[in-house]
């Protein structure tokens, strides 16, 4: 396997904001090829948030930062191609189903694909297998794996390592493409101190074969250039706004009931109507006046006129009556 030389990791006001607030911002760093950088603090800071933005895989919203003269947010895809990930929970998962034999196939293959020049595909296949079985074997002598004290060999399950084994597989598998920044997250989770002694000691000899190593940690190690992260308050424009004063509906307004059609009008409203009504009659003049008395005159005459020949109606049918009872 090469040894490549490290990535130069700077970043200046470097920051990210989500939905929820500010995940890191503030971040400055100015780390020389081939320095191990250890990410410090408490878990949900944003140390997974900012690893995944130094190498690529997250977009920053405030200030910048260049890796290996590549800027950042601009040059995200460059980064890529230059930054491997090792052990990044929900992000580059050990497949547990598989062997340790067939994981490292996998990674294998899947770097001769997407990261090899065009030319290395036309070559026999014998010589390309011989080809990954060498890098496959430098990558392992460097993580520190050695497949004849697993329990199986070759063969042992993924989910039968051990935390620290499985460290040594993914930082192995990461190194099949020879990055310039080798990242990986949660180094010292679930290890003892012995085992967390040997994990630093793996990353600092890949960084001194010239890897720039960035590891999110809960506690650096001394001879480590350091990121801290921790939860910060809120700023005053990201406290969220006051609630609205609530209505108040006065009784009046809570008993008003609605009724579809015409209703009863209430006294004032009557009187309000009739006092309407005359002065539309006095403004009327004489004439209108007039018109309305020869009105009701004639409505008078009509019902007496009517009443009459009820009562005369009436009057003949008792005749009638009188006559079919003799």
């Amino acid at each position: 396997m090469d040894s490549p030389h490290g990535a130069a990791v700077k970043a200046e006001d470097f920051g990210l904001k989500g939905p929820r607030g500010w995940v890191f911002r503030e971040i400055g760093i100015d780390a020389a090829p081939g320095s191990l950088i250890a990410v410090e603090g408490p878990s949900g800071s944003g140390r997974t948030c900012l690893l995944l933005a130094l190498t690529g895989r997250m977009k920053p919203t405030r200030g910048h930062a260049e890796i290996d003269q590549h800027r950042l947010p601009k040059k995200m895809a460059a980064v890529r191609r230059i930054a491997a990930l090792a052990h990044v929970p929900g992000v580059n998962d050990l497949d547990q189903a598989l062997t340790v034999a067939e994981q490292l196939r996998e990674g294998a293959l899947l770097q001769r694909r997407y990261d090899a020049p065009v030319r290395a595909l036309l070559r026999p296949r014998a010589e390309r297998r011989a080809r990954a079985a060498a890098r496959i074997d430098e990558a392992l002598a460097a993580a520190g794996l050695d497949l004849a004290t697993l329990p199986k060999g070759e063969r042992t399950s993924v989910r039968d390592l051990e935390r620290l084994e499985a460290v040594r597989l993914s930082v192995a598998i990461a190194l099949l493409g020879s990055p310039r920044l080798l990242a990986l997250d949660d180094l010292d989770l679930k290890l003892s101190d012995t085992e967390r002694t040997e994990a630093w000691a793996l990353l600092r000899s890949i960084a001194a074969r010239g890897t720039t190593v960035l590891a999110v940690c809960s506690e650096a190690p001394a001879d480590a250039v350091v990121l801290r992260t921790s939860p910060k308050e809120p700023d005053a424009a990201d406290a969220p706004e006051a609630p609205e004063a609530p209505v108040t509906v006065t009784p009046a307004a809570a008993d008003r009931k609605i009724t579809w059609g015409s209703a009863a009008k209430s006294a004032p409203e009557a009187e309000t109507e009739a006092q309407a009504e005359t002065e539309a009659d006095a403004d009327a003049g004489p004439d209108t006046a007039a018109t309305a008395e020869n009105d009701t005159e004639n409505d008078t005459e009509n019902d007496t006129e009517n009443d009459t020949q009820n009562d005369d109606t009436k009057g003949t049918d008792d005749e009638v009556a009188e006559a079919r009872r003799a």
